[in-house]
Parts: structure tokens; C-alpha cells; sequence
């Protein structure tokens, strides 16, 4: 695997190597040796997946509080997806900025989201599933999160978002959600 950082702290892409012959591929989509050498998260308790049928659908911008904070680990299986995650860490210098990545079935990448970052995508194809691994369980009491729709984030997203949930279109703007 290729670990790529990103321009927010502790973000990265994670490509992988595939070997390939005549009859097609074998890659390592996780080696936990692989991501302690980069100093990663090598737990993962929780695994989850989403489904989303049409083009243009935004979920997010979700995050969990302490003591519930989590690392995430979103791979796109099938389909393809602009992946955003915004830096809500107190102590950062680049708290408040977003950064997107393209993940997609044919790419086969991942990103890497530290603790303290709300994660969102928007469908780019139509029936897009994504793998979410989770270093914490979900705790409903530390669920948080921030309006995708926000003009204070910044975010440009590729297409007209569609199909929010209520759960999203109310979540607070940034302003309004205390640094994780």
C-alpha cells in the first residue's frame, strides 16, 4: 500500500499495490504492520457500509465527540465518490478547512480520517457503496455533526446536492459546534 498524506495533518490517501497476472489482481486492502510503520490507527472494531442509489446524494458531515472520538478508515467498493472531511481539531492550525478526495471502485483508494475530523461524500455515480472501518463503535450520546450545506465550510460540492437527510439538514452550522 501507498500511503499518501494530505494537506490536513494526519489525513491520507491509502492506495493500493496490486500484483497483477493474467487472471487479474491480488492487492492488501489493510496490514496492520503497514499502518503502525506510519503511526495509524491498527484497530477497528466497527465495520459499517453505506448504499446510495442515486447520483448526487450527500450524506454528512458526521463526527462522534470524546470520549467516543474515532479514526475512520472509507474505502468506495462499487461506484464512485468526492469524499470530504473537515478539521474540527481545537489545537490545529487548519481547523475549519475541508479537503476532498476522489474515491472510487476503480481506483480502489482510501482515505484515512483522524480523530477530530466531520467526514461527508457526495455521490459522483449512481449506486456508490462505501466500507467505513470505525476505531471506535458508534455511541448515539457522542453523535455529532455539521450542516453540510454551510456556506462557512466552504465546500463547492461537484454536484447539486440531493437526497439529505433530515438528520443532516439540521445539524448545526460551524460556528455552532464546539472545536473536537
Amino acid at each position: 500500500m501507498n500511503f499518501i498524506p494530505l494537506s490536513l495533518s494526519g489525513a491520507y490517501e491509502v492506495q493500493l499495490e496490486p500484483r497483477s497476472d493474467e487472471r487479474g489482481f491480488f492487492a492488501r486492502m489493510y496490514c496492520d504492520e503497514e499502518f503502525a510503520a506510519h503511526g495509524l490507527n491498527t484497530n477497528w472494531p466497527q465495520i459499517n457500509m453505506s448504499h446510495s442509489v442515486e447520483v448526487g446524494t450527500l450524506r454528512g458531515m458526521h463526527f462522534q465527540r470524546s470520549p467516543n472520538r474515532e479514526v475512520k478508515l472509507v474505502r468506495c467498493l462499487q461506484g464512485c465518490v468526492a469524499d470530504f472531511i473537515v478539521d474540527l481539531r481545537s489545537d490545529s492550525v487548519t481547523f475549519g478547512e475541508f479537503l476532498t478526495v476522489e474515491l472510487s471502485g476503480d481506483l480502489r483508494n482510501a482515505i484515512y480520517i483522524p480523530e477530530g475530523f466531520a467526514h461527508g461524500f457526495q455521490t459522483l455515480k449512481s449506486n456508490s457503496e462505501l466500507q467505513y472501518f470505525h476505531s471506535t463503535p458508534y455511541a448515539p450520546s457522542s453523535e455529532g455533526g455539521v450542516n453540510p450545506l454551510d456556506p462557512a465550510l466552504g465546500i463547492d460540492w461537484p454536484l447539486e446536492p440531493r437526497n439529505l437527510s433530515e438528520r443532516d439538514t439540521a445539524l448545526p452550522r460551524l460556528k455552532d459546534v464546539p472545536p473536537l
